[in-house]
């Protein structure tokens, strides 16, 4: 909890930490920015879009697709893994999930997945959404498995292991927490997981080069255009880049496996810029941050919701996965959304995306 939380009150560090050209002002500092990410090689490649009370106001690609073939970054084609923002997209279908009376908030997960081995203590699929169920996160190389688990398959990994501590008196940040409430959904709907997301958010979104990772990594079943603009995931050595270790992310498509464009998340993230949208009790759920004892998570239902270091007030998730790291930040009262996507496993680059965001904001006053 402590260290998730410590980064989401520090975020947008000083812009007087950070490298610039003197002189520098609104996009062309932001563009000077992340220009140099590139050239100081601390990315492959970065793919930006902004969306200000509804127009795209910034829109970019930085670096390589692909070093190796010398393919450039494309914003609306480039295809990058988007790690923990798939929990955004999750957490809209179980939100329209609970809209159809298909699966209760408060009901116990035993209630859907009843093979689960049973624990010292009940917890809901409320409490598995806003992390505070008590389900341990990763231990070793569990975030690089690479193995074609099922949803169902892949609760061999922590399904004998004890919660953390009492559901609902702590908060601990975790994926597992959202394979659990994938397979709920899967056994409530007797829809895969991956299809009901389809059907219920990425079509009727028009998200068209939003899709997740199969369970055969080498079977993307998707446009072939869209699959000729996937980018290589790489990570960051001392010695330069090298392509990132071989990953299955299907058993974890709810809390980290979805792929996507800079484009269809700021579209995403737009989406909930409606007002209808934003008024809708449901969804005032999902973006309300949980308390415990009397403090915020800053985490509300698969949502990171807080404050910025100004105090404006916005909602969205950082991303972190192999071969890719991802922001997607929705201010509400701005009307304005960031979706930054990378092609590099833990970049240690927040920093200048949080000033880039803080300039774009600072302008719109």
């Amino acid at each position: 909890m402590n260290s998730f939380l410590t980064y989401l009150k520090s975020i947008f560090t000083s812009e007087s930490e950070l490298h610039q050209q003197p002189g520098l002002k609104g996009k062309a500092k932001v563009d000077d920015l992340l220009n140099t990410l590139i050239t100081e090689k601390k990315l492959p490649g970065l793919a930006i879009t902004v969306r200000k009370h509804g127009e795209v106001v910034f829109q970019k690609g930085y670096g390589y697709a692909d070093i190796e073939a010398n393919i450039k970054v494309d914003p609306k084609r480039t295809v990058f893994r988007i790690a923990s923002v798939s929990k955004n997209i999750a957490a809209t279908a179980l939100a329209q999930m609970v809209k159809e009376n298909g699966i209760d908030l408060d009901a116990s997960l035993y209630d859907y997945v009843p093979y689960f081995p049973k624990k010292e203590y009940d917890f809901t699929i409320r409490q598995l959404a806003n992390h505070t169920a008590g389900i341990r996160g990763y231990k070793g190389m569990e975030y690089g498995l690479n193995q074609p688990f099922s949803i169902k398959e892949s609760l061999r990994i922590f399904k004998d292991d004890d919660l953390l501590f009492k559901p609902g008196t702590d908060y601990h940040y975790n994926s597992f927490d959202w394979v659990l409430i994938s397979l709920a959904m899967q056994e409530a709907s007797g829809v895969s997981f991956e299809n009901y997301v389809r059907e219920k958010v990425l079509l009727p979104m028009g998200l068209l080069n939003t899709f997740g990772e199969p369970i055969e990594t080498d079977k993307i079943e998707i446009d072939e255009e869209v699959a000729g603009h996937m980018a290589t995931f790489y990570s960051r050595r001392k010695s330069g880049f090298r392509k990132a270790m071989p990953v299955n992310n299907h058993y974890k498509l709810a809390g980290g496996g979805y792929l996507s464009t800079s484009e269809d998340i700021a579209n995403f993230g737009q989406a909930y810029l409606k007002a209808d949208i934003l008024k809708d009790k449901v969804i005032s759920e999902f973006l309300t941050a949980e308390k415990i004892g009397g403090k915020s998570t800053y985490y509300g239902l698969g949502w990171q919701v807080s404050l910025d270091a100004s105090g404006r007030s916005y909602f969205g998730h950082v991303g972190n996965g192999i071969g890719g790291y991802s922001n997607l930040f929705i201010y509400p009262k701005e009307e304005m959304v960031f979706s930054i996507l990378t092609n590099c496993t833990n970049p240690r680059i927040q920093d200048v995306l949080d000033a880039a965001v803080n300039i774009f904001l600072v302008d719109s006053q």
